[in-house]
């Protein structure tokens, strides 16, 4: 097979940008995702959750603490 036969594996026609610059940008992605910011809003951390996890941390604290000074004495 000569390669006036090959299938060209680039389906746009090229031009248009020298060698070496960077081709514009595509324009058709500009409109996608959601538009409305209230149906979907952006939520942190509830307090009760926080709450929780910080008490438990401060309980296996507490408790490693008291272990290491029964150790100490």
């Amino acid at each position: 097979m000569t390669t006036s036969q090959t299938p060209n594996p680039d389906p746009e026609p090229g031009g248009g940008v020298p060698p070496g610059e960077t081709p514009p940008p595509e324009s058709g992605l500009s409109g996608t995702g959601p538009q409305d910011t209230t149906y979907n809003p952006p939520k942190g951390w509830a307090k009760a959750p926080m709450a929780l996890i910080i008490g438990v941390t401060i309980l296996i604290a507490a408790f490693f603490l008291v272990y290491a000074i029964i150790l100490l004495l």
